[in-house]
């Protein structure tokens, strides 16, 4: 199964609201007019574009008035070219060149950021890279034993405490220095997941950051934000409130198996410009895709990338 095809499974429900919408907007060869598009913009919001969705149809109406857009496939190939627009270029898979890279993996519980972990240490390792993990979770109960479990499947290196409640910056300063002693490629370091609104939870992921720059002073050199692509719009707010509070340099979308609703992506590229640089596709830890835009657009439209045609 080609990477199209896989982003078609995962974002079934986008695909089936949005592009099914657009067709039975135009049923019958319904003329385009203002209803028309007061209709598709409502159809692009319930899609989880957001206020993306607005822009979107002012700029469709602007090139129907100058004659470029004057059917349902204009419309189509109008807006696959505008939301490709709006994601931008595909982004350059990371390149670990510094030894050990540290990467701060953060995000609410429930968001799939244990799991994405997990993914992230079977791709590195599939490169040839050395990684370990660090179990900075220590205020839920049973964390640490769930990445333990996950890094055990990999084959990974961790550190943790044996209990609960511990310190989850000294966690992240033993997994530093395990990582320069063992000439480790990579850390990933998990994070607690409680509610973005808690001000202490911010705090931590401050003090987490500032003591690791006590052994690598421009670390975490990156630090990605996991979101649950089921949560559509809740996870442009979740963004906003991390963005806020810790340098977030990308995101991770976590399941898009079937249920996720992926135009909230476009939304919190738009108000935040956060490139998406992993999207989770499925259960298995193979399943963690680099993101091109191209056949994420193309999934969410139903239509055939250029390239698989």
């Amino acid at each position: 199964m080609g990477l199209l095809d896989r982003f078609k499974r995962g974002l079934t429900r986008t695909r089936t609201a949005l592009s099914d919408g657009i067709s039975s907007i135009f049923k019958g060869g319904r003329p385009i007019d203002q209803a028309l598009f007061d209709e598709l913009e409502e159809l692009l919001y319930t899609s989880d574009l957001g206020a993306v969705a607005a822009d979107i149809t002012t700029e469709l109406a602007r090139l129907h008035k100058r004659g470029d857009v004057r059917g349902e496939e204009d419309v189509r190939a109008a807006l696959r070219r505008m939301l490709l627009e709006r994601l931008g270029q595909r982004e350059p898979e990371i390149q670990l060149a510094q030894s050990p890279t540290v990467i701060l993996i953060v995000g609410v519980n429930g968001s799939g950021k244990t799991t994405s972990i997990a993914k992230l240490a079977h791709r590195f390792q599939s490169q040839g890279k050395r990684v370990l993990l660090a179990a900075g979770d220590t205020f839920r109960a049973a964390a640490a034993d769930q990445l333990q479990i996950w890094a055990e499947r990999n084959g990974a290196e961790i550190v943790r405490q044996q209990q609960d409640g511990g310190d989850p910056a000294a966690v992240a300063f033993d997994a530093v220095c395990a990582a320069i002693a063992r000439d480790v490629d990579v850390v990933l370091i998990d994070t607690a997941g409680r509610l973005h609104t808690q001000h202490g939870l911010m705090q931590e992921l401050e003090k987490i950051r500032r003591v690791i720059q006590k052994k690598i002073p421009d670390a975490p050199h990156e630090t990605w934000l996991v979101l649950d692509g089921t949560n559509g719009q809740n996870a442009v707010q979740q963004a906003r409130e991390f963005t806020r509070a810790v340098d977030v340099t990308g995101l991770i979308v976590a399941k898009l198996d079937g249920t996720a609703r992926g135009g909230a992506v476009f939304t919190i590229h738009d108000a935040l410009g956060l490139p998406v640089r992993y999207v989770g596709t499925g259960e298995s830890l193979d399943l963690l895709e680099a993101f091109d835009p191209e056949p994420f657009v193309d999934a969410i439209l139903g239509m055939t990338t250029v390239a698989e045609q």
